[in-house]
């Protein structure tokens, strides 16, 4: 059963093969998709058909129709060539009575007439499709492609002139940036100069402390026997007193 959605999305499937078609016309492809937009086409029709006998006509209906018809005029001769019928319109019913009371009398000329015969429908034309084309200069004229160019022109001229600003922007920061390189820069050798000279005092102090470890190492037995007879002396005076 065919909804609103889908014979939609038939639609819309259907027109961009009819377009791409169309550019394939102006490259000189062979590959045309016309088999599967008759059968698009097809499928649509009778989903239309289906839509109006359940629900009548609306004007949704009316759309995707006008819709059909739109796209089967763009396959142009072939629609006829390949077999694609028209989606014409339900006609409402007529009234039984009304037409058997407004007919004529059998005896009048209009009932002896022959009927008119019916007028063929008249395929729609083509020219309201033009011709896919890749060229981005088709129809405008000279002063249009001109006006078009400078109207280009002074929007690249905003760009640059933005590009300009931004770009003197980075240079006051770059400079802004070496400035501060250049102080962080005497900092760091201040603080080199000053741990040269600490070291340089460390080196001076640890040679220090090494000649007294060796005199100490050195004459430590001469300091013990000093030290052991001072510490005699004292015990001596503390006794005799």
């Amino acid at each position: 059963m065919a909804t609103l959605a889908k014979l939609t999305s038939l639609s819309t499937q259907t027109l961009s093969l009819l377009l791409e078609r169309q550019r394939l016309q102006n490259l000189d492809s062979t590959s045309l998709h016309t088999p599967q937009i008759a059968k698009n086409l097809e499928q649509l029709r009778a989903g239309i058909l289906d839509m109006e006998s359940r629900e009548g006509v609306s004007e949704a209906s009316r759309l995707l129709r006008s819709q059909h018809e739109r796209m089967r005029g763009m396959l142009g001769a072939e629609a006829d060539a390949v077999g694609i019928q028209r989606c014409e319109e339900a006609q409402p019913p007529m009234d039984v009575s009304a037409s058997s009371s407004s007919s004529p009398a059998p005896d009048s000329p209009a009932a002896s007439s022959p009927p008119l015969p019916p007028v063929p429908p008249t395929a729609p034309t083509n020219a309201e499709f033009a011709p896919y084309t890749d060229d981005p200069e088709a129809g405008y004229s000279s002063d249009e492609v001109l006006l078009q160019q400078r109207r280009i022109m002074d929007d690249q001229d905003v760009h640059l002139d933005e590009l300009s600003r931004s770009i003197t922007r980075q240079r006051d920061i770059s400079l802004q940036i070496n400035d501060e390189l250049d102080v962080h820069t005497g900092l760091l050798e201040g603080l080199d100069h000053d741990l040269d000279r600490t070291d340089s005092r460390l080196t001076h102090a640890r040679r220090k402390l090494d000649r007294v470890a060796r005199g100490a190492k050195e004459n430590g037995s001469t300091l013990m026997i000093g030290l052991l007879i001072l510490v005699l002396l004292i015990l001596i005076i503390v006794f005799k007193t």
